[in-house]
């Protein structure tokens, strides 16, 4: 370490003590600091930064596209086969721990955490999307075979797939934290390729790139939930679609979010996770219930034969015909699902350390099935009653309706859902508590990204002080207003634009992530088969039926 490193080191030492920091002040300072750089950046040239990462997006989806679709598949893949292995009995942790949270609110935190926002951003909109434009050329729209078509794209994109990637960051991270005692940070899960590397400027160069990832993204995020509460707020009271309000619905958000920061995970994060969804399932039984219920018990079990049919195909479709059959050359996939892919990456190192976060003590077998299969499930059964619910209002079989030319004609994708519950009795309450929901969904994910990131900077699994979780809590809340004020839909767009061209290094470390992981696991067996040799004697009896 030169002169000039240990001075500035130690200057960040004296400015976190200063402010009552208990944090690693590099990984901190740098941190937030090319997070004001940046957005400034953004901000101050958006027209330039918006065409270089369009340019960039471009050419990601057009010449990666296939390393993506292929990426994730391979992943899945991978964590099939290490669950039913033998290393699927390995504990996340000591062999004696047991796990911290039951399973229901295990499985309600998992959710509110990760895709429960987007399943009530897109639960109508996108199966009505592709209802009204086939993504397969020889599909004719609102026939029977479009609306199939769109419901085995939509739990494609929001099933197993999506989960593969935070699970297998969820799980490198679980393991070497809880296993190997290391902190808790994205460096960390690299120990068998970096050794005690992952505590110099390598280790902190991927914890500072994963911090600012979980920002940007988040930000996006509740750019996009602050559109669909505008939205709703719009069909229930007339509110205007303006800066303004978008402005006060994330200042709403961010108490909320800090609030429950401030209470912390068992009193903020866990309860509103439960409280979230309960009210989402509650809401989905109504429309279960109030609408076509014969006809969506049936579409629920044919839905699923729909996915288990569809995504071996999917998994490997690259739309490599495109280039004879659409004008751009790359398709409709680089639109939809490598999109979404390089996008939902991005949350990886945010979800993956949640998940480690809230899964202490249970096996490999245990995580991969849960988090993998459980939100799966509640996904196709979600996009069933919402998707097939929205097309069978919209005519299948028929030219389209209402929903289809708010979707599509005018691209009001926010207000999709609030236009679906018209169709409902007791319209306007159920809008409302759709608003409610929304708001929860995204003030729960601001607060569980502020708790991930402390612990990121803090590299420890419990809470940090109080004023550096809020820091962070309205330091996403600032990102996302800032954008709509200075930019409006410019800016978001151009951060999504950024967030795809992130993407592909974040997708290139989860790869990496997967060989660290193998390699970790098999030296922990290897060390254990090594010190526990005088307890061979008593497994066979263990695995003996009780009589």
């Amino acid at each position: 370490m030169t002169e000039e490193t240990r001075e500035s080191s130690g200057t960040l030492d004296r400015w976190a003590r200063a402010l009552g920091l208990r944090t690693n002040p590099t990984i901190f300072f740098v941190s937030a600091g090319l997070m004001v750089l940046f957005l400034a950046l953004l901000l101050a040239f958006p027209d330039q930064t918006g065409r270089v990462f369009t340019a960039g997006r471009e050419w990601v989806v057009t010449n990666l596209g296939w390393f993506f679709i292929l990426g994730v598949s391979v992943w899945l893949i991978f964590l099939v086969g290490l669950a039913v292995s033998r290393f699927g009995r390995m504990r996340l942790g000591s062999d004696d721990d047991k796990p911290e949270y039951r399973n229901l609110s295990w499985f309600a935190m998992l959710f509110a955490g990760g895709i429960g926002t987007i399943l009530m951003f897109w639960g109508v909109a996108e199966p009505i999307s592709h209802f009204t434009e086939p993504p397969r050329a020889d599909v004719v729209p609102y026939s029977p075979e479009a609306a199939e078509d769109a419901m085995g794209f939509s739990i494609f994109h929001f099933g197993l797939h999506t989960w593969t990637i935070f699970t297998l960051p969820g799980l490198a991270f679980a393991f070497f934290v809880y296993r190997y005692k290391l902190p808790m940070r994205v460096s960390s899960v690299f120990y068998p390729i970096l050794r005690d590397r992952i505590y110099g400027p390598i280790g902190k160069t991927i914890d500072i790139f994963a911090i600012l990832g979980t920002l940007f993204g988040v930000a996006v995020s509740v750019g996009l939930g602050t559109q669909q509460i505008n939205a709703g707020l719009a069909e229930l009271i007339g509110a205007p679609d303006s800066v303004l309000v978008k402005v006060i619905i994330i200042a709403v958000l961010t108490a909320v979010a800090v609030t429950s920061i401030v209470a912390g995970l068992d009193n903020g994060i866990k309860r509103l996770s439960n409280i979230n969804i309960g009210a989402a399932v509650g809401l989905m039984v109504f429309v279960l219930v109030t609408g076509s219920t014969v006809f969506l018990l049936r579409q629920i079990i044919e839905s699923v034969g729909i996915y288990a049919t569809s995504i071996i195909p999917l998994s490997f479709w690259n739309d490599a015909m495109a280039q004879y059959t659409d004008p751009e050359g790359w398709g409709w996939q680089a639109s939809w699902t490598v999109f979404y892919w390089a996008w939902t990456v991005t949350w990886a190192p945010f979800m993956g350390i949640f998940l480690a976060r809230i899964s202490k003590g249970r096996t490999i077998r245990q995580f991969v099935v849960g988090v993998l299969v459980a939100p799966t499930l509640f996904t196709v059964v979600w996009f069933s009653i919402f998707g097939w619910s929205a097309m069978d209002i919209d005519g299948i079989g028929g030219s389209g309706g209402d929903l289809s030319q708010l979707v599509v004609g005018e691209e009001n994708i926010p207000g999709a859902m609030f236009e679906f519950f018209a169709n409902f009795p007791a319209a306007t309450l159920v809008q409302g508590l759709a608003v409610v929901i929304v708001a929860i969904f995204f003030a729960t994910s601001s607060d569980s990204a502020s708790l991930v990131v402390d612990m990121l900077c803090t590299g420890d699994a419990g809470s940090g002080p109080v004023r550096q979780r809020v820091f962070w809590g309205v330091a996403e809340g600032m990102l996302a207003a800032s954008l709509i004020v200075v930019a409006g839909e410019a800016g978001l767009t151009a951060l999504q634009e950024v967030i795809t061209v992130v993407g592909l290094p974040i997708f290139i470390l989860v790869f990496v992530m997967a060989f660290a992981l193998f390699r970790g696991v098999q030296e922990s067996a290897k060390a254990e088969r090594v010190t526990e040799p005088a307890r061979a004697p008593a497994r066979p009896a263990l695995r003996r039926r009780p009589k």
